[in-house]
């Protein structure tokens, strides 16, 4: 099944010019006085920013992808007069940019599903294919997969709640709820399950929520919170108490009750937050991100500053790798 458009050729990649800024919100701390687990040297996590909740972490011996979308095509509006591409309609068949993504993975023995919008889960079915992770998610994520042609042996579905052990990996499945999108009018019931009929590829409205969740990822010392978007249920973060947090933090948590404080208390005031979906995903890379960076970014590391001085947020760059010990 073809993946790429053919009548595209591929952009160069450029990372953001940005300098990777590890800012500490409030005082200046000292990981070492933090946690063991964030200056733990026999096992580091090198982190990679793909852009919207789309990430690689490794530990050197597992690679987890969480929701890659290294496409990110311009669809629906949003995107930016001197980005020369194509301009998709949600009503439109879209495709992944199979030459840029064969050049940012090569390998990967997980994919991390929080939803199945279309910049969480589009390019998926061309990365599981090519890399035969394991791929873990909702039922309607799983069966777009199947659509596409993905075995189910790569495939688990999950609902929230189950504790998987794979080998040198363990993830916890946290129950989820979407971003407050459409001045809290967002409501999406529908899924896909075993009896829904779906031939691929999907228009890009075909890619429905299809329930949300979260991931607490398991390496070795470290444990990850990952979140999809800018909403969490909080009784289900009660106790996880990660070491990292991947924070959403765009424009919609704004409109939630004292969302930084209840996020930061529920986790436990992490060691270490990276902020994640902050960022215009519509744009290509190489394409300046300031105003999301100073709109979402720094209020928040500003916030966490004064909510939880002893928290290092890292502020992530597109494709620049950094690593947490």
């Amino acid at each position: 099944m073809a993946f790429r458009h053919p009548d595209r050729a591929t952009p160069l990649i450029f990372c953001i010019a940005l300098t990777l800024v590890f800012a500490a919100a409030g005082p200046p701390a000292d990981a070492t006085a933090q946690s063991p687990s964030v200056v733990n040297d026999s096992s580091p996590l090198e982190f990679t920013y793909f852009g919207a909740a789309g990430w690689k972490i490794s530990d050197g011996k597992v690679v987890v992808l969480i929701d890659p979308w290294p496409s990110r095509l311009k669809y629906g509006g949003g995107g930016h007069p001197d980005d020369d591409r194509p301009d998709f309609a949600r009503t439109d068949v879209a495709w992944s940019d199979t030459t840029l993504i064969d050049s940012l993975i090569t390998e990967a023995d997980f994919i991390l599903v929080h939803h199945s919008h279309f910049d969480h889960l589009g390019d998926v079915p061309y990365i599981a294919q090519k890399t035969g992770a394991k791929v873990i998610g909702t039922e309607t994520a799983v069966m777009i997969l199947r659509a596409y042609g993905i075995p189910s042996d790569q495939l688990y579905a999950v609902g929230g709640g189950e504790d998987y052990q794979f080998e040198g990996f363990s993830v916890r499945v946290v129950p989820a709820i979407h971003s407050a999108l459409n001045e809290k009018h967002y409501h999406d019931t529908r899924r896909y399950d075993e009896t829904t009929e779906l031939e691929a590829p999907l228009r890009i409205d075909q890619f429905i929520e299809g329930g949300s969740l979260s991931f607490l990822a398991r390496f070795d010392r470290h444990e990850v919170l990952t979140m999809g978007s800018m909403n969490f249920i909080e009784r289900e973060f009660e106790g996880l108490e990660p070491d990292i947090l991947l924070a959403g933090i765009n424009g919609s948590r704004l409109g939630l009750y004292d969302y930084d404080r209840r996020l930061l208390e529920t986790t436990g005031f992490p060691p270490i937050v990276i902020p994640t979906h902050w960022d215009n995903f519509r744009l290509p890379y190489g394409f300046s991100q300031q105003p999301n960076i100073e709109r979402n970014i720094l209020p928040f590391i500003e916030t966490v500053g004064r909510l939880s001085p002893g928290t290092r947020v890292i502020e992530p760059v597109h494709l620049e790798p950094f690593t947490v010990r």
